[in-house]
């Protein structure tokens, strides 16, 4: 992490209703953690590292029992989510989704999401950041709670990690276990590891039901093309579909395409254009339309067009259209209320 950046971390107004769910209010939790009761009355709220540790206190105050953040767990559906993780839910497997986890450090909390994989597992290792904080305990819980709930959307299956370890143990763990399915244990680091065989099975959310919740227009799919279609079409509809999950090289594309990459990169030669060409333009497609029909911040939607960073989407969008996202959304909103006058 860039230490001249100050990261903020954004709660939608998704986290409304799944808190309602365990019966605390919102207002509450921002009365506790003496944060201004307007923040969550819009969407993408920001909170920097200090405000968001002291929500995070906050709700831990309200609610002690880790039961209740099992509950809260539970009570998160996908359309509650935020685009970052409805990015990993359109991931083909676990193993891709946690990849892309790993690059939202910026959207959603101070922590860094480290992988360590081998034949048979796949660790994943958090490390909290922003300043010098104590973690309230159930914190910790949550995050485990979270990516098992996670994987066992994308699969629809009640899988177990083979091991989770937690830097501090809630005082009701069975209720923490009964739902992870395994025995927790303590150690120096919050660690979650599951089988390598469950990390590459297929989830069934990269298919259109995520792809309804969040956009219609991404579930173009390749078979709906007609049969002359040509490469280029065929690449655009392809990458439609990877970009939010970041399979987006030319390697990817081409499998997808069941041609090998020499021979694509060969036909869209042959075609007048190249992979580059198209991918660019894709994700200039994309990045109007989420300006144009969405209220996602540029930020996110930076992540959701497969950019490592926010600054490399900034770079490129004026590259592409000389201006910033956020001007160009302001001149579509003008021109939107012009039109309807």
């Amino acid at each position: 992490m860039h230490t001249s950046t100050k990261y903020t971390y954004g709660l939608g107004a998704g986290w409304k209703t799944i808190l309602l769910g365990v019966g605390v209010s919102t207002e509450q939790v921002l009365r506790l953690a003496q944060l201004p009761e307007d923040r969550l009355e819009g969407d993408n709220i920001q909170l920097d590292a200090s405000e968001f540790f002291q929500f995070a206190h906050a709700l831990n105050r309200l609610l002690p029992d880790v039961g209740s953040w099992v509950e809260l767990v539970q009570a998160m559906r996908p359309e509650y989510f935020s685009p970052s993780i409805f990015a990993a839910l359109c991931s083909p497997d676990l193993r891709c989704a946690v990849q892309r986890l790993s690059l939202f450090k910026p959207l959603l909390g101070p922590l860094q999401l480290h992988i360590d994989e081998d034949a048979k597992c796949l660790g994943l290792e958090y490390e909290w950041s922003g300043g010098p904080h104590h973690i309230p305990v159930n914190m910790h819980a949550f995050e485990a709670l979270f990516i098992v709930h996670l994987a066992r959307l994308g699969i629809r299956e009640e899988i177990k990690p083979v091991q989770v370890i937690l830097p501090e143990i809630p005082a009701n763990k069975k209720k923490l276990e009964d739902f992870i399915g395994v025995e927790i244990t303590s150690g120096d680091v919050l660690k979650v590891v599951f089988a390598m065989e469950d990390a590459r099975r297929s989830f069934v959310t990269s298919n259109h039901e995520m792809w309804s919740i969040f956009e219609p227009a991404l579930r173009k799919r390749l078979a709906d093309l007609e049969d002359n279609a040509t490469f280029a079409e065929q690449t655009r509809a392809v990458l439609l579909e990877n970009i939010p999950s970041g399979l987006v090289t030319t390697e990817q594309v081409a499998q997808r395409l069941t041609v090998s990459s020499r021979t694509l990169q060969r036909r869209l030669r042959e075609e007048g254009t190249n992979f580059k060409d198209i991918l660019q333009s894709t994700r200039e497609h994309l990045a109007r339309y989420y300006l144009k029909q969405t209220e996602i911040t540029s930020s996110e939607i930076a992540y959701l067009l497969g950019f490592d960073e926010p600054t490399s989407f900034f770079r490129a969008f004026r590259l592409w259209t000389g201006t910033s996202p956020d001007r160009l959304r302001r001149q579509m909103e003008h021109e939107q209320r012009g039109s309807a006058c």
